[in-house]
């Protein structure tokens, strides 16, 4: 793993550290005040486009000089350097917080109704909450663009960042997978409260321990699939993302399945301190995959020759 790479977890705790040894007391009550009004306010969705955020006065939220930042990251690199293990749980933490984020912008949607007073969410036949979303998934392959479909792309993104993370060094490994993990579902808490309007604790349990167990699925059938071929991994993406349609479109299958193995292919040649960097980003979208999923097999063309 990277020894010089630090998380803004590590240097943001470092920064209010040190800046609260120069602030005079009032400063330090006014900044602590602040904080618990954070923690009164509903969590705030990673890709909302509205202000979730509590207001802060500006004396409270000073910015250190440039050459105490320097020194800030100097000691969080030395901490990282000789406490690599110690250390590399708020590395992780840091990271796939950004990383997660990645994950879930494909599948992205919002429900305009959700920030109105006395707005009334749509639902379909089922009563399932509908929003808005763009991009291919939605677009092109036709899915709804609904709670469950989110997490189902949201899985199948972390799912390949997973399999990166395997190949971490094993004591490294746990933490990064642990991580990621946990802030799927908090993400997911997050987009309950502010886009589907699930203030009981209860109901947004049911729904979290709903895609817990598509989570695990997803897991153990993708595994199946990357080891097995092609032909596994699409029935695996069929019966999770698709639910089992039975109109699906075979093309657009094929072209999900090219799509994560020509990500998987990018993330084994990035080295550990590209993935760890917590910037990764997956490369365009399943549709570019069109061409080679219409070219002949080369199997099927040796066979007719």
């Amino acid at each position: 793993m990277a020894s010089t790479y630090v998380c803004s977890a590590c240097s943001r705790a470092l920064s209010t550290s040190s800046a609260s040894i120069h602030k005079p007391a009032h400063i330090i009550i006014a900044h602590r005040s602040a904080q618990r009004s954070f923690a009164t306010t509903a969590p705030s969705l990673y890709h909302a486009s509205h202000s979730l955020r509590a207001h802060v006065r500006p004396e409270a939220s000073k910015k250190l000089r440039p050459q105490a930042a320097s020194a800030i990251v100097g000691i969080a690199k030395k901490i990282r350097e000789k406490a690599p293990l110690m250390a590399e749980t708020y590395v992780a933490y840091g990271a796939t917080r950004d990383l997660i984020k990645e994950c879930g912008r494909p599948g992205d949607y919002t429900i305009p109704q959700a920030l109105e007073k006395n707005g009334e969410i749509p639902t379909d036949e089922s009563g399932v909450h509908l929003g808005v979303g763009e991009g291919w998934w939605y677009e092109t392959l036709g899915l709804t663009p609904t709670f469950s479909n989110w997490a189902q792309i949201t899985f199948l993104h972390m799912y390949m960042l997973q399999v990166r993370f395997r190949m971490f060094p094993e004591t490294h490994a746990p933490v990064w997978l642990q991580h990621i993990a946990n802030h799927a579902f908090f993400a997911a808490e997050d987009r309950l409260v502010v886009w589907h309007k699930f203030n009981a604790n209860s109901l947004r349990q049911k729904y979290l321990k709903e895609i817990f167990a598509q989570w695990r699925a997803v897991l153990l059938s993708y595994d199946e699939g990357l080891m097995k071929g092609d032909a596994m991994l699409a029935a695996a993406i069929w019966r999770n993302l698709m639910r089992s349609r039975e109109d699906v479109d075979f093309e657009k299958l094929a072209q999900i399945v090219g799509y994560m193995r020509r990500e998987l292919k990018r993330l084994d040649d990035a080295s550990d301190d590209e993935v760890a960097s917590g910037v990764w980003t997956f490369g365009g979208d399943p549709g570019e995959e069109a061409k080679v999923v219409k070219a002949p097999s080369r199997s099927m063309t040796s066979n007719t020759l």
